[in-house]
């Protein structure tokens, strides 16, 4: 009688079938994770930017709050701080453009002066996901601080909106 050598079709077929449901049961846990992951970074991240709002205030009482995501940043190295570039956060985040994608986000802060005042005396901070897969919230606050949360209806297709208010429907606090 002949030994066998090696294994038969029919146990490969077994083995691949059973890493394809393994693969199958994971890969969807794993890009819920990935977003959970997203979703928690661009609620620190907006965080963080109300943190150096306040910063900026303090820094610089004749602006107020700081007028735009860049005032709070700086693009130059080394960074000189000033009320157009307070060197607060990093160039990435601090862009100069409105809206400043860092990693599944994206954000945008302006300060608000209420006419004649030249002083900005409030500000709001955005942060909506880049994709469909990068998070399903998106996240908002103010001066008072708090840090909120509105579901994401449909993918985003246009610029984080910037007159929307932050403290009412449908953003709800973390």
């Amino acid at each position: 009688m002949r030994k066998q050598k090696g294994f038969s079709l029919i146990e490969l077929l077994i083995v691949v079938a059973i890493i394809l449901i393994i693969a199958a049961i994971a890969i969807p846990n794993l890009m819920r994770s990935r977003m959970s992951a997203n979703e928690s970074a661009g609620a620190q991240t907006v965080r963080t930017l109300t943190t150096n709002e306040i910063a900026y205030s303090t820094s610089y009482p004749f602006v107020g709050y700081a007028p735009t995501i860049s005032a709070l940043g700086g693009v130059a190295s080394p960074c000189v701080p000033s009320s157009v570039s307070a060197c607060l956060i990093d160039n990435i985040l601090g862009c100069a453009a409105a809206t400043c994608p860092r990693d599944a986000y994206q954000y945008t802060a302006n300060g608000i002066a209420v006419a004649p005042a030249v002083v900005n005396t409030d500000f709001i901070i955005f942060a909506t996901p880049l994709g469909p897969t990068s998070g399903l919230k998106d996240y908002c606050t103010s001066s008072d601080g708090v840090p909120r949360f509105a579901p994401v209806i449909a993918p985003p297709t246009a610029a984080i909106p910037t007159t929307t208010a932050c403290g009412g429907a449908p953003y709800k606090p973390l």
